[in-house]
Order: C-alpha cells, then structure tokens, then sequence
C-alpha cells in the first residue's frame, strides 16, 4: 500500500469513530515520554499475560527513543494524554534483501479502541519505513485477536502460515 493509500485508510477510520479520535495526534516519541510508554506497556503486556519489569523497560524504551538506528517510537496523544503507542525496531534480512523491520509493540488505550487510534499509529510506522530504507515490516499478533488482525490485513499485512519462535538469550523477565 502506498503512503498515500496509507494515509487515506487511517484517515477514514478516524472520520468513522467518535469525535476524541479526530483529536488524536501522532507524533514521534521524545525522551519526556518514556514514563508514559512505559505504562503502557505494563497495561499492554498485563493484559496479554506477558511478563513485565519496568527497570529494563524504562532503559529499552529510553534507548530506542534516543537511538535511530535502533528503530523509532511514535505515541497517539488526545487531549495531552498519551493513550497509544507504536515500536519500530530494524534488523536485516537476505530473504529480502536488506533492511526488515518489527512492530514491536502497538497498544491502545481499551477507551480508545476501535475509532482509529490504532490505524494512525500504523499509518505513521508504515510511512516511515521508506527513511529507514526498510524492505518489509514483520509482526507478531495472538490468533484471538481477530480485530487487531483486520487492522493489520487491512494496511497490507498478510499471514504466511509460518510460526514466529523465540528464544530467550541471557536476561529474562519474570
């Protein structure tokens, strides 16, 4: 999907929600923001059943925010409260030839789902990766989550039917 088409999808979906969506700003993440991502991903990552420590969180955040050659940060503002954000983070792929990319995270406010808040996150990440030289965006969604897969399908992401596996290298969170 081009930029434009991605802006035109994620401008519809706002027009569509309730009027606090059509006052959500997308805007790159700053350091002053990263108590607030922080919480986020505690609510994010409580809701999933997702081990979280907000120390090493505080420092991955702090650290990719100040580092773009790690990835990039945006958070979805309304009424100066921080109720949303996006993570980009960069690797390499020779299945694709270069610079891939991970949505890392991407987490709304449950009183801001399903009017947008999310599209534009993803709007602002998919027009980024040009100027990060990226090739193709990976992302990892739990099968239940058949709304978020939509908003996914609906920006050009497609399910290959392959697993993503992990393995834990040093440090885990308990």
């Amino acid at each position: 999907m081009s930029a434009a088409g991605t802006r035109r999808r994620a401008k519809a979906l706002v027009a569509e929600g309730p009027r606090d969506a059509r006052d959500t700003r997308v805007r790159v993440a700053r350091h002053d923001d990263t108590a607030a991502v922080v919480d986020l991903m505690a609510a994010f990552y409580a809701e999933d059943g997702m081990p979280f420590a907000p120390d090493p969180a505080r420092t991955a955040v702090g650290r990719l925010i100040g580092d773009s050659s790690l990835g990039r940060v945006w958070v979805a503002e309304c009424d100066g409260e921080v109720v949303g954000y996006i993570a980009l983070t960069l690797g390499f792929s020779l299945e694709f030839m270069g610079r891939d990319a991970f949505v890392d995270d991407l987490f709304v406010l449950p009183e801001y789902r399903g009017n947008g808040v999310g599209a534009l996150l993803l709007a602002a990440l998919t027009e980024a990766c040009p100027e990060f030289q990226v090739r193709a965006v990976h992302l990892e969604v739990a099968r239940a989550k058949t709304r978020t897969r939509d908003l996914y399908r609906g920006f050009g992401f497609v399910d290959h039917d392959r697993l993503l596996m992990t393995r834990r290298i040093g440090h885990t969170v308990e």
